[in-house]
């Protein structure tokens, strides 16, 4: 991965959209080397798929709960973690190490889904208890973590001309 690459990613976060003509408007890179690279970045794994970002709340899943999941397991910690993320309106777990085991974010409908996603987790039989957060405001949400980061910080960590400059500073 190189500089472009990295600036073909950040825009694509930043604008939220992966679109060439944008991309290019955004970059100056030419759209042919766009559409070249943004194949090869899928090709090698680094772009998974082309999403359509939904509204939750105009949807009517705006309920954000935040979990901790407290465990105890003979078995592994992903067996579990496989059987939290199969609980409907889950959307994210996290295997954690102190004292919470798992952290697990779900987005609901209302106060019916909060209870059943709570009596869900409360037939795992591993799951001892739960602590349960409402989220009553989103302060940030980012669609991508490269929206949180510089351009300039992403090509000083992420490529090899930045990782260079590191080890050039070291010596």
């Amino acid at each position: 991965m190189d500089e472009r690459d990295v600036t073909i990613l950040k825009a694509i976060a930043d604008l939220e959209t992966g679109s060439p003509e944008r991309l290019h408007e955004e970059t100056g890179i030419p759209v042919s080397t766009i559409h070249y690279r943004l194949n090869n970045l899928r090709d090698a794994g680094v772009i998974e798929n082309d999403l359509y970002d939904v509204d939750l709340d105009a949807l009517g899943l705006g309920v954000t709960v935040v979990l901790d999941v407290f465990t105890d397991y003979s078995g592994t910690h992903h067996d579990v973690g496989e059987k939290l993320a199969e609980i409907e309106g889950v959307t994210q777990v996290y295997f954690t190490m102190g004292e919470t085991d798992f952290m697990v974010t779900a987005h609901l409908s209302g106060r019916e889904m909060v209870e059943r996603l709570i009596t869900d987790f409360e037939r795992i039989d591993e799951v001892e208890r739960t602590n349960s957060t409402f989220v009553v405001e989103t302060v940030a949400d980012a669609h991508s973590a490269l929206q949180s980061y510089s351009l300039d910080t992403l090509v000083a960590e992420l490529t090899d001309g930045g990782a260079q400059a590191d080890a050039d500073d070291d010596s």
